[in-house]
């Protein structure tokens, strides 16, 4: 398997952009893994401008496939005092596969101090736990550890879960590589494989530098709708000690 870190130092500069290729082992079925694109995207937007304060959201559309070589093109949408917006394309052969909205935000005085959203009842991977190492027939799973804690209602997935190789990765990119890795809900309800596709993401960062221990990240994916083939899907991201990461939400066709 190419770790994400080679993966990234294979980008080579050209025109307004960077030239690279998606490893087979990254691929899901024949796109590359939505994480990968995305994280992909991020290391091209933040490469983009200099001194860009912390990433607070990511707004994901998953146009069409992407494998094989790729061209990634980020530009500056507006940059105010606090906040910058960061548009980047990922392209293949096919076309257009991913275009991202990134926004960057660094902190402000506010009277506003709220926080809630505790982690799930999962405790952290230990000695005792079977690791999983994905599934052999998903090649991007390969990529990741996977610990599952049960979940308690029919539509949500519940895991810990790691990159195999996250060594000399920006923190943020390693965060976005992670933070699709779980199946889509839609599967757990069909109990079965079924052909499915991501089409819009949204992330938001909840914090300036999320960090956990020994790389595990508490993944959970639940869906109050899924219906006529489409699932929209609630997701959450926590670390080893249980502070909230990340809150996202996807929508996914389902053909089946």
């Amino acid at each position: 398997m190419t770790p994400l870190r080679d993966v990234i130092a294979g980008l080579e500069p050209v025109d307004g952009g960077w030239r690279g290729s998606v490893p087979d082992g990254w691929l899901q079925g024949r796109t590359a893994y939505g994480g990968l694109s995305a994280a992909l995207a991020l290391h091209a937007a933040m490469a983009s401008d200099a001194d860009l304060p912390p990433l607070r959201s990511a707004l994901v559309a998953f146009v069409g496939p992407l494998s094989g070589d790729v061209t990634i093109r980020a530009r500056r949408l507006r940059r105010g005092r606090n906040a910058a917006f960061v548009e980047a394309d990922v392209e293949s052969a096919a076309g257009l596969g991913l275009r991202a909205t990134f926004v960057f935000m660094g902190a402000v005085e506010s009277t506003v101090d709220h926080r809630t959203g505790r982690s799930p009842p999962a405790a952290p991977p230990d000695a005792d736990d079977r690791i999983l190492r994905g599934h052999p027939a998903v090649a991007f799973s390969q990529n990741f550890e996977l610990v599952e804690r049960a979940a308690p209602d029919a539509a949500e997935w519940l895991r810990w879960v790691r990159l195999k190789d996250r060594t000399g990765l920006h923190p943020m990119v390693e965060l976005m590589a992670v933070a699709d890795c779980l199946p889509p809900v839609a599967l757990r309800l069909l109990g079965r494989p079924a052909p499915v596709s991501s089409m819009t993401w949204q992330l938001n960062v909840l914090g300036d530098a999320p960090e956990t221990t020994d790389g595990w990240w508490l993944l959970q994916a639940t869906s109050d709708y899924a219906r006529a083939g489409n699932s929209s899907q609630r997701m959450g991201i926590w670390a080893a000690d249980g502070t909230p990461v990340a809150d996202q939400m996807q929508s996914v066709a389902v053909f089946a």
